[in-house]
């Protein structure tokens, strides 16, 4: 049995879609489906049980029976608004709510994979996992890199696989009900679907209009660095996600003109509010995920938006 938390989201979704394409059914999804829109995404999967998360937390802490025997835990729930403040409540879902799952795997040996995310390196530019590296300029970025550390503290004394992906900038079929926090490539298609100019931010911290960069990975590849270590459980550690390559906005926003015929791209005021917390460059540094042989072909930012816009179109979204 696998369990996979936050599996009514983005990223967990595409994971249980992708178990079952291997021939695995006996999955239970973990998640809080207080926002009910989430059931699209996975109402196509075929799943052994959905457990709420709060049902959940009371069962791994002992507290309420037990979901039976598992084999592997995708840890990919968590709060991921940047913009959250409430840090009470980021830390109960990030922090606290990890680290009781990581115990409860670790008593049974349970090999433990779970979502990090490259806001932990906040402004800076160089992106190794060192900490050295590592400037959270945000509670969700800072609630993310307090797990981190917590795992780099216990890692050698465990006895069953843990490892932690820094996530860099998914984007991908089924992220709509991320809403603001959904990737740019979401946001400017809607725009183009309205009818409207493109917007993205004029020039800032030393870029061009448009020309801030981030690592662009499709979800699809998230999912499949996933298996992989679900395939290698001799390996854990923590380790970066993306695909080592970074892109402008405007180049996002070029294809996704160039896929529906039209549409301009306006350049607006960079917001007061974000200067000095927003990382206008992103670029994974993979040669600790590539020693240890895990060199994955990504899809180039061509490839990926064009899946992404045609399964769109096909879903009439």
């Amino acid at each position: 049995m696998i369990i996979v938390t936050g599996g009514a989201g983005f990223i967990g979704s595409k994971l249980i879609k992708a178990l079952n394409r291997r021939g695995r059914e006996d999955v239970i999804v973990v998640d809080d489906l207080s926002d009910g829109h989430k059931f699209h995404n996975i109402a196509d999967c075929d799943i052994e049980d959905y457990l709420d998360k709060d049902e959940f937390r009371k069962i791994i802490t002992g507290d309420d029976g037990s979901p039976g025997k598992i084999e592997l835990v995708f840890h990919q729930g968590a709060c991921t608004d940047t913009t959250e403040w409430d840090g009470r409540m980021m830390l109960d879902n990030n922090y606290r709510y990890s680290k009781q799952l990581l115990h409860y795997c670790l008593r049974s040996r349970i090999p433990f994979i779970y979502a990090s995310s490259a806001a932990v390196y906040g402004v800076g530019d160089e992106f190794t996992e060192q900490p050295a590296c590592e400037k959270p300029v945000n509670v969700y970025a800072w609630s993310k890199l307090l797990f981190d550390n917590y795992v780099r503290r216990i890692m050698n004394s465990a006895e069953s696989q843990i490892v932690g992906l820094r996530y860099f900038n998914v984007y991908g079929p089924g992220e709509a009900h991320k809403g603001a926090m959904s990737s740019i490539a979401c946001h400017l298609n809607n725009q183009l679907l309205e009818n409207t100019g493109v917007k993205l931010f004029d020039a800032s911290d030393g870029y061009a209009a448009g020309e801030q960069q981030r690592d662009f990975i499709h979800v699809d590849d998230v999912v499949a660095i996933n298996l992989w270590f679900m395939q290698e459980p001799q390996h854990s550690g923590i380790f970066n996600v993306g695909t080592g390559i970074s892109r402008s906005f405007n180049d996002v926003a070029k294809i996704l003109i160039d896929w529906h015929g039209r549409g301009e791209i306006d350049y607006i005021p960079f917001p007061e509010k974000l200067r000095g917390s927003y990382q206008s460059f992103t670029r994974a540094n993979l040669a600790q995920l590539e020693s240890i042989g895990c060199k994955h072909e990504y899809k180039t930012l061509e490839e990926g938006l064009n899946d992404y816009l045609a399964w769109l179109k096909a879903n009439h979204i």
